[in-house]
């Protein structure tokens, strides 16, 4: 094994079975209601449980992003532009009693996500609408979606925790009803999650999962430092969280780096340049602080390429219509290029600078660091940056995500990070660049951009059917972004993982940027002679 081996390939591949595979995590799941759950190490992990219509291939690489039937039998049918959506579901398909799956187990799944709780993502609701009709159940083996507009991702919808099929006439619990390999044998909240073999799972009508393992057991509530230490001593396999060791732990871990993983997340640390905030009215002034921007200084605020690779792009190489292109280079290094930013300075009309106010939480230490890096960086170029501390509860609904609030105190720039809901384009683009998305709280289009060709796009690629035609309409969003200076990308993040040597079948998948845990088996013995 070496370092980085399961970012592309599948690392201890074994179909050995048997064995306990063990996990711990820092607090409890927010939820193991499929419809109610917004964490990705959540909806990775009841991948184990609970079968969604389509779901992202289990593999390394690339492949991992691909989309395929789950308990659908293929990919969404839509004849009329995107506007209606048919999935037909695989025969033989039960729950952990033995009673067949149906479509109206589906239908009842998406509409308790989207409707009864609050929880998780709400896609189907928006693009349906209020109408319990609009998803059609012709049959046992059949679902049609009936949308109020085209869009042209649907799979990704599909592809979402709130489809697990759940019993329309068992009730509610407190998880899933097994329709995947594992079923639940006991949950003691804050303690304790076990799961054992699902005996109503038939191998042949789920071609994506194994069953090699004979229980997974979570330990829950376990401090940070803790899990860390049960992990480099093998107590456990793995951190359920996928989020990567603490800072604590990292030089142990790079000490003897085979068993270590370093893999992008999906995020984009980055931060916004507010258009009505003066002077960042001005494109010069927004190109300026572009330029002035030492990307290195603000990497090394995150532990240096281990917490994060320099970016140039909004979208990461994880998101499809990920082009890689550099607007505005900053100088050897990324460490800025004070000259650029004086040319910019002087177009404005202001070659003596300008005053900037930062806002950060000051709670996350690295996005704090890097704010007061990047402060240190426009000064450099002659603006005064100031750095306005905010606590992270709150920071989008009452001042951040406020547009309101952020020209009352005159804050400029505002630091965040962000990731997608679906790895496509539109999920990472929609929400921090449409003009239609500004909202009075809860905001997250910072930058208050509103061009129209930005928002055309967007609609354009909503509807666009063909895959590669979408890419390309992503791609020209991040550009058009860029050269408008609206936001500054400064780091594709990454997490540091320890995987143990006793683990089987090891690999990043893409889509969730974390191990794939229906991948996994333990092989038991000596792990130096794997």
């Amino acid at each position: 094994m070496t370092f980085d081996a399961g970012v592309h390939n599948v690392v201890n591949p074994s179909g050995v079975t048997g064995g306990t595979l063990r996990m711990a995590r820092t607090d409890d799941f927010d939820s193991l209601d499929p419809g109610n759950t917004y964490y990705a190490y959540v909806w990775n992990f009841l991948r184990l449980v609970g079968r969604t219509l389509v779901t992202y291939r289990p593999a390394p690489g690339a492949a991992g992003r691909e989309l395929v039937g789950d308990l659908a039998a293929g990919l969404g049918e839509t004849t009329d532009g995107g506007r209606t959506w048919t999935y037909r579901l695989r025969a033989g398909v039960t729950f952990e009693d033995g009673t067949p799956v149906t479509a109206h187990d589906v239908k009842h799944g998406i509409w308790r996500g989207n409707y009864l709780l609050s929880g998780g993502p709400t896609y189907f609701r928006q693009y349906l609408g209020p109408d319990p009709d609009a998803i059609e159940v012709p049959d046992d083996r059949r679902i049609v979606f009936h949308l109020r507009e085209p869009f042209a991702g649907f799979d990704y919808l599909a592809a979402l925790p709130c489809t697990v099929p759940v019993p329309r006439h068992g009730g509610d619990t407190e998880w899933p009803v097994a329709s995947g390999p594992y079923r639940v044998a006991g949950y003691r909240r804050g303690e304790e999650l076990v799961l054992v073999r699902n005996p109503s799972w038939v191998a042949a009508t789920d071609s994506l999962r194994r069953q090699l393992v004979d229980r997974v057991v979570v330990e829950l509530g376990v401090d940070g430092r803790v899990v860390d230490q049960r992990l480099l001593s093998g107590a456990v396999h793995l951190d359920l969280a996928g989020m990567g060791v603490q800072p604590a732990t990292v030089a142990a871990v790079l000490d003897d780096a085979r068993h270590a993983d370093n893999p992008l997340i999906g995020f984009t640390w980055m931060y916004a340049l507010n258009h009505a905030i003066p002077p960042l009215d001005n494109i010069h002034c927004r190109r300026a602080v572009q330029y002035a921007t030492d990307k290195a200084a603000m990497q090394a605020a995150y532990g240096g390429p281990v917490g994060g690779d320099v970016a140039t792009t909004i979208l990461p190489p994880t998101v499809a219509g990920y082009e890689p292109f550099d607007r505005y280079p900053c100088g050897p290094g990324h460490r800025g290029d004070p000259v650029a930013a004086r040319a910019e300075l002087a177009a404005a009309g202001l070659p003596d600078g300008f005053a900037v106010r930062i806002a950060a939480r000051e709670d996350r230490l690295k996005e704090y660091a890097a704010a007061e890096a990047l402060a240190a960086s426009l000064a450099r170029a002659g603006m005064d940056a100031t750095v306005v501390p905010f606590r992270s509860g709150g920071y989008f609904d009452r001042y951040a995500g406020v547009p309101e609030y952020l020209r009352a105190h005159g804050i400029g720039l505002v630091m965040f990070g962000w990731g997608a809901d679906f790895p496509d384009g539109f999920g990472f683009l929609q929400q921090i660049v449409d003009g239609r998305a500004i909202k009075p709280s809860g905001n997250h289009n910072f930058a208050e951009l509103d061009r129209p060709e930005v928002n055309a796009l967007l609609d354009e690629g909503a509807r666009t059917l063909d895959p590669d035609a979408r890419r390309a309409l992503w791609a020209r969003i991040d550009r058009l972004v860029m050269e408008e200076a609206a936001i500054c990308p400064y780091l594709y993040a990454k997490s540091l993982l320890y995987r143990s040597p006793r683990l089987t079948n090891v690999y990043v998948n893409p889509a969730y940027g974390m191990y794939d845990y229906v991948a996994l088996g333990v092989r038991e013995g000596d792990p130096e002679h794997d």
